[in-house]
């Protein structure tokens, strides 16, 4: 626009006058959270005609969502009734089954036991599955004839083919077992309950074989799985017959069941019964004991201690032990109040350590080349479960009886290991020092100390000692662990009492077991066999350490991470760390122990990332290397801030995210700077800028991202100006008008290709605005940014059917005006814009003139080009735009302008496409502009734009 037609403007004034002006508002009752109240008004439909009684119902209906919530029927409201209704019913469950969360159930032990006891010997499976000539009754037999059938089944049953699967490895057994326990679900399926039954049997025989000892835990565990699934569905099929006509109620008594669901429960007691074999019988009575429920109120309390009889009849002690823990696994799920029935139990498990000694195990173990110490390793799962069901809420009184039956029999370790472990943390750690002097009597053969003092280790962990005894405590403890030999049973002991000496000591003591632990994992490499333990370790360092000044001054804490050789695994331990300082050091640090430390860690994680890194894995380490260095602060050095910046761009080079934090950084110093110096700025305080704005014109250039690059020099361009320093801003502007051709078409946005316009036109439309303060450069003309801006926007190859370089044009037109203002709509203090360079000048301002020409009459051809039928509306789009743009920056007392913006506007509303509200609005607020005295000549202008409609 020519400056003749560009309109004055006086930007305070205006500001006055469009301020908002504050009034009071009176709201009464009203309130926005109040319910609205409406009538509903409704006429009866046989109301006669004309009549004046007619029949109306009046109704306040609240009609807004949270309005409902006071009546109650929201959602909320509705479920927290319902939560009520059903309290009185999951508080009897509660009451039923004294089990609390607290108890850990035999399922979280399972996954363990199956890793833990493994084995390479070849496995076998001896079944017997009998023949299929027995027939079912007929409905009308006899009693006793049912009963003589059932025992020809039986009979059958043990007297059936034999099918033997040899040379199976562990895994191959699991999956037989699994198919054993499908063909179980599927017999059952189909009504073979006879066959489903043979299957039981056959699996609970298998529990009599220790010919590989070593996996005998796993098929214990594999088989019961069996076991308890068998069990289920005899309790379901019985409770589904008590459920005609109506379900049995939770806490059903035995007067609830009926006839045929006793009598059927009844048969299978007797179908069990009829089994010949001792384990089998017992292990399957065992599974199906919960139905009892259905005949008898005391049937368990009477079963249980039958079945604990039995199983002394049980030759072998690793059978036994577990055959016990089956059973007070089974009684703790259907009768947990039975106490005397686990205590019987466990006294008979100690009773049976004899038998370890004696001449049967000993020459099993010589057979299958199983030494002592391992073979008793074998017991731990059983009598860990046995003694957590009699530890379970069990007052500290029995815990001491324990005590005293251990020294009985002369501290057996075994079974020592299995009370510390069972019994809460709490009793374990008041009484450390007396199970520190039981474990010392204990025989080192039979069970190995350092496994001992894990256990105790764990309850230490939970549960402080007496503060008088912890330090004689670790150093017991330690004596023993430090003289392990083996690698892997050192670190598993040694990452136990990590905890212990974090949690009660200081730095010099867990310095020491740092020490001692590299010390022992560092020969042979034996650290590499040991990454989790070595990764719980430090888990556990962080857990208490969180001053990471104290933390990074242990000596032996940085050495202890380089045993971390492995990529992936120093990598994570690198990442715990950064995560916790990030969310515990809460001030800014300038602490060089803290510095030194986590640079080292945040380089390790850097040097991981290579040509195969995901960008999901690059961007998660970018965060936390940023995340620290923002906490990193040196408060008024201002140039050893720009050093470490300096120092982290050369460590951390190949995260484009962490390039571009620091430059952010560095620009933020820069104005920290200014603001410090109060404008004052001394030559050291320029200097200083200027090395800032070398930092980061030296930086941007290595980013990849086109985008970043563009908006980092455009902000580093406006700290530079904020700073007086010219001939960096314009070094920076020059940069970002340079590389505008290189900008890619389509660009990738969180994995998908979208097109660069738009973040394009955004990025042009900010460089405008800063162009406004930016004061022309002697040598290079009159407005030769803007030229050169313009320049790049004509050359640049733009998508098909696109008109974003007519907005560029449209955009830079309210620049052009405003640089023709003698007084800026914004300035930097203390340097000198274009309006106080040229003050006025009328070749500048001619300049200005010609350039606004060429702008709209490129958008003009632009707009005869779009006449076509698929473009008009983008022509009506554009056409509106430049109208707005005139209108609020043209001075339309000129004819030529104000025929201009008439046409603009009639060629907008042509095809109907302009919205209608907009116009409105539009030409409202030309008529109020039109009523200030100095803007009169609107009204002729606005009496010549109408609204069209699309025809």
């Amino acid at each position: 626009m020519h400056p003749g037609r560009s309109r004055g403007r006086n930007y305070e004034a205006e500001l006055q006058k469009f301020r908002p002006e504050p009034f009071l508002v009176e709201f009464g009752e009203y309130h926005p959270l109040k319910p609205i109240m409406v009538t509903d008004t409704k006429t009866r439909r046989g109301a006669r005609k004309g009549s004046t009684s007619s029949s109306s119902s009046s109704s306040s209906v609240p009609t807004d969502p949270l309005s409902s919530m006071l009546d109650g029927t929201d959602p909320l409201s509705m479920f927290a009734a319902a939560s009520a209704s059903e309290a009185p019913r999951i508080k009897r469950d509660k009451e039923e089954d004294p089990l609390g969360p607290d108890f850990e159930p035999w399922s979280s032990k399972r996954g363990e036991i199956l890793a833990r006891f493994t084995t390479t010997e070849k496995l076998s499976i001896n079944l017997f599955m009998g023949s299929d000539k027995g027939k079912a009754p007929s409905p009308g037999s006899a009693v006793s004839e049912k009963v003589r059938t059932r025992l020809e089944e039986l009979d059958d049953l043990e007297e059936g083919s034999q099918r033997e699967l040899l040379n199976l490895s562990q895994q191959d057994y699991a999956n037989r077992i699994e198919e054993l326990n499908q063909s179980l679900k599927e017999a059952w399926a189909a009504d073979q309950k006879v066959k489903a039954l043979k299957i039981v049997i056959q699996c609970a025989k298998l529990l009599s074989d220790t010919s590989v000892i070593q996996f005998y835990p796993s098929k214990f565990v594999l088989i019961t799985d069996i076991l308890d699934t068998f069990g289920r569905l005899v309790y379901e099929r019985i409770w589904t017959m008590c459920s005609d006509p109506r379900p049995l109620p939770d806490g059903f008594t035995v007067d609830d069941v009926n006839d045929t669901a006793k009598e059927t429960c009844l048969n299978w007691f007797f179908k069990i019964a009829s089994i010949r074999e001792l384990l089998p019988r017992l292990y399957v009575e065992a599974a199906i004991l919960k139905c009892n429920r259905f005949l008898s109120k005391t049937g368990i309390q009477e079963i249980l201690p039958r079945l604990t009889a039995m199983i002394r009849g049980i030759g072998d002690p690793l059978v036994a032990a577990y055959a016990r823990a089956y059973l007070c696994r089974v009684g703790m799920e259907v009768a947990p109040q039975l106490k005397d029935n686990l205590n019987r139990n466990f006294f008979d498990l100690l009773g049976t350590f004899r038998q370890i000694s004696g001449e049967n195990v000993q020459n099993q173990l010589v057979l299958q080349r199983v030494e002592v110490p391992e073979y008793l390793t074998l017991y731990s799962p059983a009598i860990n479960w046995i003694l957590q069901c009699i530890a379970y809420r069990a007052p500290e009184s029995l815990l001491t009886e324990m005590m005293e039956r251990c020294k009985t029999l002369g501290n057996n370790a075994l079974l020592l290991n299995s009370v510390m472990r069972a019994f809460r943390p709490e009793f374990v750690a008041a009484r450390a020092t007396d199970f520190i002097a039981m474990i010392k009597d204990c025989d080192e053969a039979g069970f190995p100390k350092h496994l001992l003092f894990g256990s105790l280790g764990r309850s230490l962990a939970c549960a402080d000692p007496p503060e008088s005894e912890r330090l004689t405590i670790l150093n017991e403890a330690w004596k023993v662990v430090t003289k392990v030999r083996s690698p892997q049973d050192y670190i598993n002991c040694a990452e136990i009492w990590v905890e212990f000496t974090c949690r009660h000591f200081t730095k010099r003591e867990v310095n020491t077991i740092l020490a001692d632990i590299i010390k022992h994992m560092t020969p042979d490499r034996a650290f590499e066999d040991a990454y989790p333990q070595l990764q719980s370790a430090i888990r556990k360092i962080l857990l208490y350490f969180h001053n990471f000044s104290v933390l990074f001054s242990i000596e032996r804490f940085l050495p202890f991470l380089d045993m971390f050789q492995k990529d992936s695994v120093r990598v994570e331990v690198c990442r715990s760390i950064t995560d916790v300082f990030l969310k515990n050091q809460v001030e800014p640090t300038r602490d060089p122990v803290i510095l030194n430390a986590m640079l080292h860690i945040c380089k390790t994680m850097h040097d991981s990332v290579n040509a195969l890194t995901l960008e999901d894995e690059k961007r998660s380490l970018a965060l936390l290397i940023i995340g620290f260095i923002r906490m990193v602060s040196f408060g008024r050095d201002f140039e050893q801030q720009l050093s470490f910046c300096v120092e982290a761009r050369a460590t951390f080079c190949n995260l484009e995210p962490v390039l571009v934090q620091l430059i952010h950084t560095v620009n933020q110093l820069a104005m920290e700077t200014r603001k410090v110096m109060k404008g004052n700025h001394s030559r050291k305080t320029a200097a200083f800028v200027r090395a800032c704005a070398a930092y980061s014109f030296i930086t941007i250039p290595s980013l990849s991202n086109i985008f970043s690059r563009l908006n980092l020099y455009l902000l580093s361009g406006q700290v530079a100006l904020a700073n007086q320093c010219l001939s960096q801003a314009d070094a920076f502007l020059k940069a970002a008008v340079s590389i505008l051709p290189e900008v890619p078409r389509s660009i990738s946005v969180e994995g998908k290709f979208r097109s660069s316009e738009n973040f394009l036109l955004d990025f042009i439309n900010n460089f405008l605005a800063t162009l406004l303060v930016v004061p022309d450069h002697p040598e290079h003309g009159v407005l030769y940014l803007v030229r050169g801006l313009l320049n790049m926007v004509q050359d640049y190859t733009w998508e098909d059917n696109s008109d974003a370089k007519v907005r560029v044009y449209t955009s830079a037109l309210p620049l052009l005006a405003a640089m023709s203002q003698e007084t800026y709509l914004y300035s930097i203090p203390k340097m000198d814009s274009n309006e106080t360079l040229y003050g006025g000048d009328p070749k500048f301002l001619s300049e200005i003139n010609k350039l606004c020409e060429t702008l709209i009459g490129q958008i003009l051809d632009h707009l005869k080009a779009l006449s076509k039928d698929e473009s008009i509306r983008r022509q009506g789009a554009l056409a509106f735009s430049l109208f707005g743009v005139v209108l609020a920056h043209g001075d339309l007392r000129n004819n030529k302008l104000s025929q201009l913006s008439v046409n603009l506007w009639n060629l907008s509303h042509k095809h109907g496409y302009c919205e209608t509200r907009m116009s409105v609005r539009t030409l409202e607020c030309i008529k109020h502009q039109a009523q200030q005295h100095d803007m009169t000549h609107l009204t002729d202008v606005v009496q010549r734009l109408a609204l069209q409609s699309r025809t």
